[in-house]
């Protein structure tokens, strides 16, 4: 049993795989005494188990192997998993529906009409009775209310309702570009700050402006600039820093002037 075990978590193995093993060949040796040979004849000795330790060590094996099934299959893969893969977090209200996301789009008492699907490249979706509808820069609720008003024509007074379930977009990142480590987009969160995505990143790089660094941020069309004093937030702590990041929000650190 540990040698079928120990090859299944050979490829992937985390610690907690690596201590069950452990403890269950540990528990192997301990349920299973050796007969001395006999001394009137060459008989090979025998392995006689202790009923008793052995159903303690069923009843263990039993539990250790339901917690290990129970673990997400990153639990055991022989990486660690990266920050960005564990940012999800529930979609704000405000998110902004872009290419590449997946939703649901859901009719109340149609079920027929319900379905997810993704967002096309065109920016555009299609459902059962609307076709074409462009979702692109739409928040879920507009595009819900959109949804309705296509509905209506052949169904009274219909109720949809869209939730993002997959946030592929650019308008679901923030880029951090610059004097950094790692240059790079992240998914976004609610309730994301400045500081969580320099961290994200690193940190600032050796020949970081820190504190002429500048968020820019584009709303309904209008790019706006917000500067932010990086060095201060880091090193003086001053919170005050540390802004509410929004989608699509590009933090950039210049180089320090020779």
């Amino acid at each position: 049993m540990c040698m079928v075990l120990g090859n299944t978590l050979h490829n992937g193995e985390s610690i907690a795989a690596k201590r069950l093993l452990v403890h269950l060949e540990w528990i192997t040796r301990r349920i299973f005494r050796r007969q001395p040979e006999s001394r009137r004849g060459n008989i090979a000795a025998v392995v006689i188990p202790n009923s008793l330790k052995v159903r303690v060590f069923l009843a263990r094996l039993m539990l250790g192997l339901s917690a290990l099934a129970m673990l997400p299959p990153q639990a055991l893969a022989a990486d660690p998993i990266p920050a960005a893969a564990l940012s999800a977090a529930p979609i704000p209200a405000d998110y902004r529906i872009g290419p590449g996301d997946t939703l649901k789009v859901s009719v109340f008492q149609n079920d027929e009409l319900t379905a997810t699907l993704p967002v096309r490249p065109d920016g555009k979706i299609s459902t059962p009775l609307v076709e074409d509808m462009v979702a692109v820069g739409k928040t879920p609720s507009q595009l819900a209310r959109d949804i309705e008003k296509s509905l209506s024509e052949y169904i009274k007074s219909p109720k949809v309702s869209v939730v993002v379930t997959i946030a592929l977009s650019v308008y679901s990142q923030v880029k951090v570009i610059g004097q950094v480590k790692t240059p790079q987009s992240l998914p976004y969160r609610d309730g994301m700050t400045v500081l969580d995505a320099v961290l994200a990143v690193g940190g600032l790089s050796q020949f970081a402006a820190g504190n002429r660094a500048r968020l820019v941020r584009t709303e309904n069309g209008k790019q706006t600039e917000i500067k932010v004093k990086l060095d201060a937030l880091l090193n003086d702590g001053d919170m005050k820093q540390n802004l509410a990041l929004k989608p699509s929000d590009v933090l950039v650190v210049p180089e320090t002037r020779f």
